[in-house]
């Protein structure tokens, strides 16, 4: 019989080792194949938080651009690295740096924090008073919002960061950070992501900072692994196929089960999601 634990790795495509390069490649050639079956994009939108998977990403959406420009003997391809802080992000020289690291085609930086408090301030005019934990998904749904429209003007499409050890824990807003076009490492959990930067030169401290959503007021910078209740180095290992030990094992199936919504398309009253 299937475990728990096999048919969440084979829903996510995960390898448990995995040579960085290849995956490289991968990544890249699945973004170009998408351009070229669609000739009239012209490029990649991704926000950059100065955190390990938007570097990531960057970088390789980048690489793809330079190499279909290359082929292509012009400069029609842009990546459009977007900086969106809320007021004033506390990590911004991380962010400067993966701007330098990814050295994208274009970079826009757009406040988002008018934006979300206007919202909230219609909210509570209308008698609906945001949670800080509510707050913290409109901030990441204005993030998206704002990505779609800048790709919207540059025949763009809108890539996302999701990858195996945040898709098993649902560790995202729906339709905010969860919501892209194009997700170029879904497959690969944390530290293979950390070995793919690794073979990019990629400075040390953008991967091995501590990864933290930053979306509420009341706890600034709370780390995932906080918010989880739970460490990477669990849900990495668990994706592997190890052995963790029990009480990991089940904080991790029990986001799985609780977020299993957020991995599927909206629901009609064709699908057995709902029954």
């Amino acid at each position: 019989m299937t475990t728990l634990q096999e048919k969440i790795i084979a829903e996510l495509k995960m390898k448990p080792v995995i040579d960085p390069e290849e995956e490289i490649r991968k990544s890249i050639d699945f973004m170009k194949a998408y351009m070229r079956k669609n000739p009239f994009l012209h490029g990649y939108v991704l926000g950059i938080s100065g955190g390990q998977d938007s570097t990531l990403v960057g970088k390789l959406a980048q690489m793809a651009v330079d190499e279909l420009n290359r082929e292509d003997g012009n400069d029609n391809y842009k990546f459009i690295a977007v900086r969106l802080p809320y007021g004033t992000q506390f990590d911004e020289d991380d962010c400067q740096d993966a701007l330098d690291f990814i050295d994208p085609s274009i970079i826009y930086t757009v406040n988002i924090k008018e934006a979300v408090d206007a919202s909230e301030r219609a909210l509570k005019e209308a008698g609906v008073t945001l949670s800080d934990y509510a707050k913290g998904n409109e901030k990441a749904r204005e993030r998206m919002k704002v990505q779609y429209a800048i790709a919207a003007m540059h025949n763009a499409v809108v890539l996302g960061s999701d990858h195996a050890a945040e898709a098993i824990t649902g560790f995202y807003t729906k339709f905010g950070d969860g919501g892209a076009d194009l997700m170029p490492i879904f497959r690969l959990n944390k530290r293979q992501g950390k070995q793919m930067l690794r073979e990019l030169n990629c400075p040390e401290h953008l991967y091995n900072k501590v990864p933290t959503a930053d979306l509420e007021d009341e706890k600034p910078a709370i780390p995932d692994e906080v918010a989880l209740g739970v460490t990477y180095d669990n849900i990495d290992d668990y994706l592997e196929g190890k052995q963790i030990p029990d009480g990991p094992r089940q904080a991790i199936e029990n986001h799985y089960l609780r977020s299993q919504h957020k991995r599927h398309m909206p629901i009609n009253i064709f699908d057995d999601f709902w029954k």
